[in-house]
């Protein structure tokens, strides 16, 4: 007989709490992404990222925007990856 252990479940406001300081990839409802530090959120998980790249997907292509700090609205963020970068094209 084999046991296997998981990982104890997290809700989600723990998860991105343990983000704060790390890397993470935002994706938008619109067809903006943001790669960032993570800084801090909210109850409503608004995001502040720091040392941020701001991908848009256009009619003409990919462009790519650096900023030094966003606040980024959490009712428009349709998901985020720990961790994660966008994909270069």
């Amino acid at each position: 007989m084999s046991t296997t252990t998981t990982a104890p479940a997290l809700l989600p406001l723990e998860l991105v709490d343990r983000c704060i300081g790390s890397r993470i990839w935002v994706v938008m409802k619109s067809e903006k992404e943001f790669a960032g530090t993570l800084l801090g959120f909210d109850d409503f998980v608004n995001m502040v990222l720091e040392d941020v790249t701001e991908y848009e997907n256009t009619p003409e292509g990919r462009k790519v925007t650096k900023l030094d700090q966003i606040l980024l609205n959490g009712n428009n963020i349709c998901m985020f990856i720990p961790g994660g970068e966008p994909p270069s094209d």
